[in-house]
């Protein structure tokens, strides 16, 4: 049987086969997800042949996107990218210029 080193030290983040952090998740979900669809498409009486393709063709997708997708964008990068998503492009001011100007007389100190 073979022994696989999960985690490589205190501090570090979760790394199995090179995927990282949320990718390993994404991985297990994903195949996982295929092989839920697979086991009901089978149940409800498809051809055979067709349940074969559909789950090799899911999971080799899944792996293939799994592992780009730890390639390109790194440890955190889908955080990143989720965050460059929701941050706003440019700052809208609809007020005019003069509010900002206004000037308000401190209170006289007794």
């Amino acid at each position: 049987m073979s022994n696989y080193n999960i985690n490589k030290g205190i501090g570090r983040t979760v790394e199995f086969k090179g995927l990282k952090a949320q990718y390993l998740f994404i991985f297990a979900g994903g195949l996982l997800g295929v092989l839920i669809l697979v086991m009901v498409l089978y149940m409800a009486g498809a051809n055979s042949y067709i349940c074969l393709f559909i789950g090799a063709g899911g999971a080799s997708l899944i792996v293939w996107k799994t592992f780009s997708l730890n390639g390109r964008y790194g440890e955190h990068g889908l955080m990143k990218l989720g965050a460059k998503k929701r941050h706003p492009k440019y700052i809208i001011c609809r007020k005019a210029v003069h509010r900002y100007m206004k000037f308000t007389p401190k209170p006289d100190a007794l």
